[in-house]
């Protein structure tokens, strides 16, 4: 797969603030800043647009910016040596990746492809570390990040090495309902395809599965891809 040149997608007029000044509010690691703090950053910022199914960087490429998504989604992912993909995350406005980018010479270890029209603003490494000598307190917050990917990362290998199939997708159910209100429904945030790729499976699988904890009256499956859980219990002991 070849990386899409960044400069073939940068709007031609000019820094397009509001696009910056979005993205930087909605990250964070930046949105704590002071306003006139915030728009240093939003200075340095260059957007970029990609077209659904542009890679927008890939495996083996050099790592120098961190990609704040503004608008869209991008799913980061990784290829086996036999080809085989696994889905990393997915990522929607106010999310980031390229952070390794910060702290070190580096290459990128996975692949990232706009799921859709996709606008991400870019702010390239030197730029990066002046603001984290500057204000700290972004530093603090991408640890926080980092601390989180790791232990999501951790929950996930543990979960595909000791797990069958249908515990992974009930406890995947589980956690997409939100703690902060009693809702019990909830739309799949990702496809079958993606689904099975993130939890170790094939989209046939996933499908049977569902079908199965519907039967058992633990979840029901509606349109548009909503999924209402019926039985958090039940499914949890899955």
């Amino acid at each position: 797969m070849e990386e899409k040149k960044t400069n073939t997608h940068c709007h031609a007029h000019g820094h397009a603030i509001g696009s910056q000044k979005a993205c930087v509010s909605l990250v964070p690691i930046f949105n704590h800043l002071e306003a006139e703090q915030m728009e240093e950053i939003m200075v340095t910022a260059q957007s970029v647009s990609y077209k659904k199914g542009e890679i927008i960087y890939h495996a083996g490429g050099q790592s120098d910016s961190l990609y704040i998504v503004n608008k869209g989604k991008i799913r980061i992912y990784r290829l086996s040596e036999s080809g085989k993909e696994q889905l990393v995350r997915i990522l929607t406005p106010g999310d980031f990746t390229g952070e390794l980018a910060l702290f070190k010479e580096a290459v990128h270890e996975s692949y990232a492809e706009a799921m859709e029209e996709t606008k991400v603003c870019l702010i390239n490494r030197s730029d990066l570390q002046q603001f984290l000598m500057r204000f700290p307190s972004i530093s603090l917050k991408i640890l926080t990040e980092f601390s989180n990917r790791l232990e999501q990362s951790e929950k996930q290998t543990a979960r595909f090495a000791t797990e069958k199939v249908e515990t992974r997708i009930a406890l995947f159910l589980a956690e997409c309902l939100d703690s902060e209100n009693d809702a019990k429904e909830f739309v799949l945030p990702m496809s079958k395809k993606d689904l099975a790729s993130y939890l170790g499976t094939t989209p046939e699988t996933i499908s049977r599965k569902l079908a199965d904890l519907e039967d058992q009256g633990l979840i029901k499956q509606k349109p548009r891809k909503r999924i209402e859980i019926l039985d958090l219990d039940g499914l949890l002991f899955v």
